[in-house]
């Protein structure tokens, strides 16, 4: 393959800046944003040293995304979750004019994200393990171990990096009192937990996934006190995460109420034929009409309270009709 001297000239460019930015993640010697003072946050990779107040932060999945703008902090740049499409379009658009694209989330542009000079990042090992030393020679980096169901323990880290963690106090308090006031409306904690409730995802390009709970999603019901079928618990790929099934198997989803939903063009994601198929509308749900079509971006790829809420929203609105 031919190398170019520009291209030559590009890396060689990036690698002198790196090694000049050295920001590392157990660094003591950098001072950027220490003139506002610095603490110590401990997270995936250890004990790392961050501004108390930074101004410059690049955030590289979509849970960081959500937990900086829940906390009122607009990042300089961010991943998209997908190539050639905008920020999650749940997010608020006033809180993200003037973020920068860095490329998409695992697949980050070192470049963009050195040209923003960040002071601090955010990001989770399932993503950018392989990229962290690289990282934190741009700026100091923050990383949980994984991202997904373990999200309100990461808001709580993410909120300690980014000196948030009293308005991380308010954002726990008014999440519980959405919860229960969603619990409320929908007859109290008996009734609520006698509604099984499942989430199925058409994926373009994959196999139709039926959420278990171990899902970020799966909190939420189970925080609203919603029960959960007994596929749910037989979910076991990924962690616990969700079962994958073919087309033919959607029905193991079915419980009194399903909200479903497709990652990609829902012809080519199988959605639109399966809806159509006996099999569908064969499903209690489908016949009690319970079976919700939800957007993707807000109940599976967006991950945190800003999500959560707008979700929350969603579910006492299709199961008190």
């Amino acid at each position: 393959m031919k190398v170019t001297t520009t291209a030559v000239g590009t890396a060689l460019a990036l690698a002198s800046a790196l090694s000049l930015s050295g920001c590392g993640a157990g660094s003591d010697s950098s001072d950027k944003g220490a003139k506002g003072g610095t603490h110590t946050v401990q997270t995936a990779n250890g004990p790392v040293k961050v501004p108390d107040n930074p101004k410059r932060v690049v955030v590289l999945d979509t849970a960081e995304l959500d937990s900086a703008i829940t906390l009122g902090v607009k990042p300089v740049g961010a991943t998209t979750a997908q190539p050639g499409k905008p920020f999650l379009g749940y997010l608020p658009e006033d809180k993200l004019k003037g973020v920068k694209n860095v490329g998409v989330i695992a697949q980050p542009s070192m470049e963009k994200i050195l040209s923003l000079k960040p002071d601090l990042i955010l990001t989770n090992k399932e993503r950018d393990a392989g990229r962290y030393d690289e990282l934190s020679k741009i700026a100091p980096t923050v990383m949980t171990k994984t991202t997904g169901y373990p999200w309100k323990e990461n808001f709580q880290v993410h909120a300690a990096a980014l000196g948030k963690k009293a308005e991380a106090e308010k954002v726990l308090a008014d999440y519980a009192a959405h919860t229960k006031k969603v619990t409320k409306a929908l007859g109290g904690k008996k009734k609520a937990a006698g509604i099984e409730t499942s989430v199925i995802r058409f994926q373009e390009g994959a196999d139709t996934r039926i959420y278990g709970k171990k899902a970020y999603i799966a909190t939420l019901l189970d925080d609203v006190g919603l029960s959960r079928p007994p596929v749910a618990a037989q979910a076991k790929d990924y962690g616990g995460l969700a079962m994958d099934v073919s087309p033919e198997q959607v029905d193991k989803g079915d419980a009194d109420a399903v909200f479903y939903t497709s990652y990609g063009d829902p012809k080519k994601s199988g959605e639109t034929k399966s809806v159509k198929s006996p099999l569908w509308k064969n499903m209690r749900a489908v016949k009690a009409d319970r079976a919700f079509h939800v957007e993707d971006e807000l109940w599976i790829q967006g991950i945190g309270y800003t999500a959560a809420h707008k979700i929350l929203d969603e579910l006492e609105a299709d199961l008190t009709k």
